[in-house]
Parts: C-alpha cells; sequence; structure tokens
C-alpha cells in the first residue's frame, strides 16, 4: 500500500501544545470508525457528520472516515497518546503530499479506511 500523507505544518517534534508530528516508533492503541461510511466526521472519536468529495472544502482540519490512535513507545514520544495523535482521514485530500495537519498523518479517506481493515490495534507504526 502507498499513498501520500500529510504530516504537521509546523514540522516535527513531541512537545505537548506544538501541533508537530511526532517521531520514532508507535503502536497502534485504538482505533475508531468501523462500520461507519466514508467520510463520516469525528470529534472526540464520535461520529458528528459526513463530508462527501465534492463538498466546499472547508478550511478546518476534519478527522473523517476513520482514525488509528498512536501511542509512543520511545522515551521522547512517550506524550504522544496524551496529545491525540492519530492516523487519520481528511476533508482536504487536495492538500496530501504537503506538511499542513495540525500534528496527525492525515492519509485519504480510502486509504485510512484500508489501513484500519488490515492492521490490528498493537500494530508497530515508525514515523520518519
Amino acid at each position: 500500500m502507498c499513498c501520500a500523507i500529510s504530516t504537521s505544518k509546523w514540522g516535527l517534534g513531541t512537545e505537548p501544545g506544538s501541533n508537530r508530528t511526532p517521531t520514532g516508533r508507535f503502536r497502534v492503541a485504538e482505533k475508531h470508525g468501523a462500520g461507519f461510511p466514508p467520510g463520516t466526521i469525528f470529534k472526540s472519536r464520535k461520529p458528528v457528520g459526513r463530508w462527501r468529495p465534492g463538498d466546499r472544502v472547508r478550511p478546518d482540519d476534519l478527522i473523517t472516515s476513520r482514525l488509528l490512535w498512536l501511542e509512543g513507545v520511545d522515551p521522547h514520544n512517550r506524550n504522544t497518546y496524551s496529545r491525540y495523535i492519530y492516523l487519520h482521514g481528511t476533508n482536504q485530500e487536495h492538500l496530501l503530499g504537503t506538511p499542513h495537519s495540525h500534528g496527525c498523518v492525515r492519509l485519504s479517506n480510502p486509504a485510512v479506511i484500508d489501513l484500519h481493515d488490515l492492521v490490528p490495534v498493537g500494530t508497530e507504526v515508525v514515523i520518519r
């Protein structure tokens, strides 16, 4: 599987409140969104609406379709889970391939659905 992603527009880092994308080794701690239609919008991991390709582009960074919540396993990134860093779908698919997130790793909605279906909780993830 290969796809364009988007990481933080503020760069890489692990500082709380920095909105930067952490690097290192992680594991998938939780998965959310199974069974919901593509484009489902999540807030606090709960479904709150739906975005569809072709909808007016919204300026906010929506979490759509599925999310995989990461937990850091390296000493420098152990705060990742408490920072709510996810792999997730986005309403801004046109920005994939450029740094533009608020710290999470964005994927296209089809890619995050495939990833969600393929990997179990506990799967190791490396961000470099």
